[in-house]
C-alpha cells in the first residue's frame, strides 16, 4: 500500500501504486497503462470524502495538478475546466470575468471533479446539487480514450454522478451566469418547534439558509442566511430581526467554541458570490479538521419528521456531535443524486474523531428514520449495508447497466 490517507485520516487507501499526472495526455497514458497491467484505478482530488468511495487496490491517481480552466465561453455561458480545480480557485477566476456559478459547496477547497462524482451539494430550496450544473464530461476510459458525455447524449443523467465507475473525469463543462453579490447574516436561537412548523417557509426565505444544532437544546443555535444582491451593492444588509430572531453582533463559527476567522464574512456586508456562498474561506483549514462526517437526504415533505426523530435521540448523540447542519436542496434528474426526483432536506453531522462510536451512532440514526427512506451521501460515512444503500436510489440498476454497457 502507498500509505496515503484521506483528509480526515480515517481512510487509508489500499492502492498499491499512486501517480500524479501533470497533463490530460499524461493522465490518459497512466490510465491506459494501469488497465493494460490489470490494475483498477480511481481518481482522488481534495481527499475530502470520508467514505472509501475513492479507494482502489490498484492505482490511485491524484488530480490536484490538473487544475486549469480550459475555456470560458461568454456566448454559450459555460466554462470548461480540468477536474482537479477547486471551487475556490474557479470562483475567483469566474468572478474576474463577470461570471458565476449558481451555487457552491460549504468548503471551497473541494475539487469540481470530486464534488460532481459524489453528488455534493450547496444550499437553497431552489438550488439543485452541484452536479446539476454539468453540461458535459470527458471521461478517460480504460484504454486511455476520452469518452464525452453531454446533455444531448442518451442516458446523460446517469453518467454525471458516477462514483468513478465510468473512468476518470478529465474535463467538465459547467453552466455559468452573470456574477452577483451575496450578504450573510447569522441569527441566534430559532426555537426548534417554530422551525419545524414552518420548515419550508424558513428554508425558502433566502437564497441559502442553514440551520445549525448540537441536538442538545430545543433550538437551532445558529441560522445562516445568505441573500442574493446585485453586483456592486455597498450598503450592509444587517437586519435587526428576522422571524423575531436577533442577529449576532460579531462573526461566529457554527461550532461556537472555535474562532470565526476561518468562516466567510458575515454581518450583512455584501461581497462576491464565491466569498459568501461557502461557509469557509479558501485561505484557512477547512471546517474543524479533526472530525468525521455523515449526511442523509430525505424528502423535503418528510424533513420535519426526520428532524423530530433525530432530536428525540439527541442525548445519545450529544457526546459525539460537534455540530449538525440542516440544508434544503432542489430536486434533479441525476440518477445517483441524493435529491433525484424529490426536493430534499439534507441532514448533516460533524462528529468527533471516534469512528467506532460514530458508526454506532449512525446505526441509531438510520434506525430512527429508516421508514422515511433516507439516502446517504456517497462521500460520507453511513452504516447501511450496500444493498440497502442501492435500494434508496430508484435508478441504481439502470446505472449499473449503463456502466456495464460502457465497458
Amino acid at each position: 500500500m502507498t500509505g496515503e490517507r484521506n483528509w480526515a485520516g480515517n481512510v487509508e487507501f489500499t492502492a498499491s501504486r499512486s501517480s500524479r499526472p501533470q497533463t490530460v495526455g499524461e493522465l490518459q497514458e497512466i490510465v491506459s497503462g494501469a488497465h493494460g497491467a490489470g490494475r483498477p484505478f480511481k481518481a482522488i482530488g481534495a481527499r475530502h470524502s470520508f467514505s472509501a468511495v475513492a479507494d482502489t487496490p490498484g492505482e490511485l491517481v491524484s488530480m490536484v495538478d490538473l487544475d486549469r480552466i480550459v475555456d470560458i465561453d461568454h456566448a454559450a455561458m459555460e466554462v470548461t475546466v480540468e477536474a482537479g480545480i477547486t471551487y475556490g480557485a474557479l470562483g475567483a477566476e469566474l468572478h474576474e470575468h463577470g461570471l458565476a456559478l449558481a451555487n457552491l459547496p460549504s468548503l471551497p477547497h473541494v475539487t469540481v471533479g470530486g464534488a460532481v462524482a459524489t453528488g455534493t451539494h450547496g444550499s437553497g430550496s431552489a438550488n439543485p446539487c452541484l452536479a446539476a450544473a454539468v453540461r458535459a464530461i470527458d471521461y478517460v476510459g480504460p484504454t486511455g480514450q476520452l469518452n464525452r458525455w453531454s446533455r444531448d447524449v442518451s442516458e446523460f443523467h446517469g453518467a454525471v454522478i458516477a462514483l468513478g465507475a465510468l473512468g476518470i473525469a478529465a474535463h467538465l463543462t459547467l453552466d455559468v451566469e452573470p456574477t452577483f453579490d451575496v450578504t450573510q447574516v447569522v441569527y441566534r436561537d430559532l426555537p426548534m418547534g417554530d422551525a419545524l412548523a414552518h420548515l419550508d417557509e424558513i428554508m425558502g426565505s433566502a437564497y441559502s439558509v442553514s440551520l445549525f444544532t448540537d441536538w442538545q437544546r430545543d433550538v437551532f443555535h445558529q441560522v445562516w442566511v445568505k441573500r442574493r444582491r446585485a453586483t456592486g451593492a455597498s450598503t450592509p444588509e444587517y437586519h435587526d430581526a428576522w422571524l423575531g430572531l436577533a442577529p449576532f453582533a460579531k462573526p461566529v463559527h457554527m461550532v461556537e467554541s472555535l474562532s470565526a476567522d476561518s468562516c466567510s464574512a458575515q454581518l450583512g456586508v455584501p461581497g462576491p458570490w464565491h466569498e459568501r456562498l461557502p461557509h469557509f474561506r479558501q485561505a484557512f483549514t477547512p471546517s474543524v479538521g479533526d472530525e468525521l462526517q455523515a449526511e442523509y437526504f430525505v424528502d423535503r415533505a418528510l424533513g420535519g419528521e426526520a428532524i423530530r426523530r433525530i432530536h428525540s435521540i439527541g442525548p445519545e448523540l450529544a457526546p459525539l456531535v460537534l455540530v449538525s447542519e440542516i440544508r434544503s436542496v432542489a430536486s434533479d434528474e441525476l440518477w445517483l443524486s441524493g435529491s433525484y426526483g424529490r426536493d430534499t432536506i439534507a441532514i448533516h453531522f460533524t462528529f468527533v474523531d471516534d469512528e467506532p462510536a460514530v458508526m454506532g451512532a449512525l446505526r441509531t440514526i438510520e434506525a430512527a428514520i429508516d421508514d422515511l427512506q433516507p439516502r446517504p451521501h456517497w462521500g460520507k460515512l453511513a452504516a447501511m449495508e450496500p444493498d440497502q444503500v442501492q435500494s434508496r436510489f430508484p435508478r441504481f440498476d439502470d446505472f449499473t447497466a449503463l456502466v456495464d454497457a460502457a465497458r
